[in-house]
């Protein structure tokens, strides 16, 4: 067992609570306990509408009023100016266990690392990421991601609302036979596990190829939607996606290698498809002293990268080409990517071609229905969820502004708020 998950509950809980950077004084109020509205000029709905001067008002951690922006703001409202409200930005895929140490190195589990820091390391992850406006990402890959996972959901920690598989499945899970994958996924039903994690391919590092038979992937997939699991399937090249797609799982990543008979396949199956377009390969590129010499973080691995980028990018415009391909946003964030996540979305538009309304909404509504969320998340809406940002700037017309996010409420709480003017603020 990891020692993240060895920590007593309680040591835990505290440990993570010593990493929540303490609110200002001047904080806007806590929007779960009573009304606030939020005014703002202009509000992207998540729907691909942008509305003018709209006053939003929020309520036990829900969205429970929209109208039109008419006479001095209410008591205990939040003035949000020029700025952009839409809602909490979600990335489909994350690694928040992943971090460099203060030996600048990638963790490993023996790299000497105590459980207190490891811990501390990764609840600094989600509260980078949370502060960037992302209010759900969905973890996945990492075993030890159930304790972090529940804190942050049980609002006990600041961070975003947190998906996690818990681990992955692979060819040669369990002896690689249908039955005994199958049986690993009630396993990691039985565990918790919010979505089921497939490694069907090599890593680009490793070339991409298919790892996994049509029978495996029919088995895992099935399995997953007979026990009421999303499947999410890692896969590079042509013949792995095509394989995913047949075998009816929810979603896709990467892609790298996908052709216009393999997006015209995720179409026609349904299959949510996230590519990926800058942001992973440039943390490992820029930082190869953090990676190299762990695994196949060498110098073919970084060339393999490098020769990815110019597919990813091309990939992500022809994905945006079809407007009935379910493409949706993830980044992949690995170690040092955490609270950068938005830098994917600008290599989408600027250098994929992928319009900004259509990567906002890849991060938003589109994503939130690929989590099985779209009645909960990803729209400004009466009756959904308070998780809502404000940018500086219209990140539809200048689609960089999405990295400056200065106002994050999940739930209904304020977790940052950077300027803005409050009226009737709490004595």
């Amino acid at each position: 067992m990891s020692a993240f998950l060895a920590l007593p509950r309680r040591a835990l809980v505290a440990l993570l609570t010593l990493s929540a950077p303490t609110l200002s004084a001047q904080a806007a109020p806590d929007a779960a306990a009573f009304p606030v509205v939020l005014r703002a000029s202009r509000v992207i709905d998540g729907t691909g509408r942008t509305l003018r001067n709209q006053d939003v008002t929020v309520q036990g951690g829900r969205i429970t009023a929209m109208r039109a922006s008419v006479g001095p703001l209410p008591a205990r409202g939040i003035d949000l100016g020029a700025r952009t409200l839409l809602p909490g930005l979600i990335d489909t895929h994350v690694h928040l266990g992943w971090y460099i140490t203060d030996k600048q190195r990638l963790h490993e589990d023996r790299d000497g690392d105590t459980p207190d820091v490891s811990t501390l390391q990764r609840a600094g992850n989600a509260w980078a990421t949370l502060r960037a406006g992302f209010t759900t990402v969905q973890s996945i890959g990492e075993a030890d991601n159930a304790v972090l996972r529940d804190a942050i959901n049980a609002g006990r920690i600041p961070g975003p609302r947190v998906l996690t598989s818990l681990g992955s499945l692979n060819e040669r899970t369990g002896g690689g036979s249908p039955d005994s994958l199958r049986a690993s996924v009630r396993r990691f039903k039985a565990r918790g596990a919010d979505v089921i994690k497939i490694f069907a391919s090599k890593s680009i590092r490793d070339g991409g190829e298919a790892t996994m038979t049509p029978e495996q992937l029919e088995a895992a997939c099935g399995e997953s939607k007979a026990q009421g699991l999303r499947s999410v399937v890692h896969a590079h090249s042509a013949e792995a996606v095509q394989r995913a797609a047949r075998a009816g799982c929810t979603q896709v990543e990467h892609g790298v290698f996908a052709d216009d008979a393999t997006r015209a396949l995720l179409v026609q199956r349904g299959t949510f498809f996230d590519p990926q377009c800058g942001l992973v390969f440039h943390n490992y590129l820029d930082n190869k002293p953090w990676f190299e010499g762990i695994g196949n973080y060498n110098a073919a691995g970084f060339a393999s990268m490098e020769q990815a980028i110019p597919l990813a990018e091309k990939g992500i415009g022809l994905a945006a080409k079809l407007p009935t391909l379910k493409l949706v946003f993830g980044t992949d964030a690995v170690a040092g990517a955490h609270g950068r996540n938005a830098e994917e979305l600008v290599c989408r538009v600027r250098r994929g071609g992928q319009p900004a309304m259509d990567a906002i909404l890849s991060a938003t509504s589109r994503a939130a229905e690929s989590l099985g969320l779209e009645k909960e998340i990803g729209r400004v809406a009466v009756g959904y969820a308070a998780d809502l940002i404000a940018t500086d700037g219209d990140p539809v017309a200048q689609i960089e502004a999405s990295q400056l996010v200065s106002f994050v409420m999940k739930g209904g709480r304020v977790y940052r708020n950077d300027g803005a003017r409050l009226t009737g603020a709490r004595k």
